[in-house]
């Protein structure tokens, strides 16, 4: 049995491929990427990534900005059967020099503004392949991958076998690279999956980084497993999310994103008519937000724990 956990993530797709998987609202016009268009183009970025002739367990690290892009690198990397990196786009020369000396990546994609000083410190750390990655769904990552074929079989991996490395945020000490696997991450999803009710016709607003498990993992990968539509946003925006509230069902945000909404006056149950869970997590919420908020919208939000090292 092969446990990619792409494999476990596409069994959710639904049936219908040409319905909207990502609606983006950080676009104009906006952008409605279909199911069919997910496999297709991680196909040809996996596609791109086999012709490299990695090494087996091979690291791809992304120091990129949010994007929809980024989404289909990270679904390529697991379907191609290597060890994705994601790493804050905040980290400068100084971080990004031990990260990539650590954790020794086949490929790094940057942002293009980041090309010449990141591909020449990627370079001298010998990283053979430096390919770029824009918001505009520009750079030299996709140029290279629409040669390629948008068919890809799924390579076969062990539940054990790794799946990604996340850097923990170091508080005794310099980062250390958390190893999670195949299996670690699909039984994540199918228990956040289960506990959470995930159904048919759920939509999450998502509008929280990509580059850590609350984002990526808790997330993404639950939502995507279900088969849910995402309202894609690139950081969280008052006035976007506002308008998405109504028919959505999902939000996971930090505290801020809470304290956010309550601040605007006009924020209450009118936004939450089609809304049945709210997600808090990454940081303590503080009681007083979660009173207040239930008493505007009539809801609770859900407060979760998790760590880089467990998901």
């Amino acid at each position: 049995m092969n446990a990619n956990l792409f494999a476990a993530l596409s069994a959710g797709f639904p049936s219908d491929l040409d319905a909207t998987a990502i609606e983006t609202c950080d676009t104009a016009p906006t952008l409605f990427h279909t199911w069919r268009d997910i496999e297709r183009a991680s196909a040809r970025i996996a596609n791109l990534l086999a012709s490299l002739e990695l090494p087996e367990g091979a690291r791809v690290a992304a120091h990129v900005d949010k994007s929809v892009e980024c989404l289909l690198l990270y679904l390529a990397v697991l379907r191609a059967g290597y060890v994705y990196l994601p790493l804050n786009i905040a980290y400068q020369s100084a971080e990004l020099e031990y990260f990539i000396g650590n954790a020794e990546p086949g490929v790094v994609v940057c942002t293009p503004k980041n090309f010449v000083w990141l591909s020449k410190l990627a370079f001298q750390r010998g990283v053979k392949n430096v390919f770029t990655l824009g918001t505009q769904r520009e750079g030299s990552l996709l140029e290279r991958a629409a040669q390629h074929a948008d068919a890809h079989e799924v390579v076969p991996r062990r539940a054990d076998d790794l799946a990604a490395i996340l850097y923990t945020s170091g508080t005794t000490g310099r980062s250390k690279g958390a190893m999670l696997t195949h299996g670690n991450l699909l039984s994540n999803a199918r228990a956040l999956k289960s506990y959470w009710g995930w159904r048919d016709g759920d939509v999450l607003i998502h509008a929280l980084p990509i580059f850590h498990v609350h984002g990526l993992f808790v997330a993404l990968n639950t939502t995507l497993m279900a088969g849910g539509r995402i309202i894609w946003q690139p950081k969280f925006d008052l006035a976007s999310v506002l308008k998405s509230l109504p028919g959505s069902t999902v939000m996971m945000g930090v505290p801020t994103f809470y304290t956010r909404l309550l601040g605007d006056k006009a924020f209450g149950q009118e936004h939450c008519k089609t809304m049945r869970l709210f997600i808090s997590g990454s940081a303590p919420l503080l009681a007083e937000t979660h009173v207040e908020f239930e008493a505007r919208t009539g809801m609770k939000i859900l407060e979760r724990y998790g760590m880089t090292e467990t998901g």
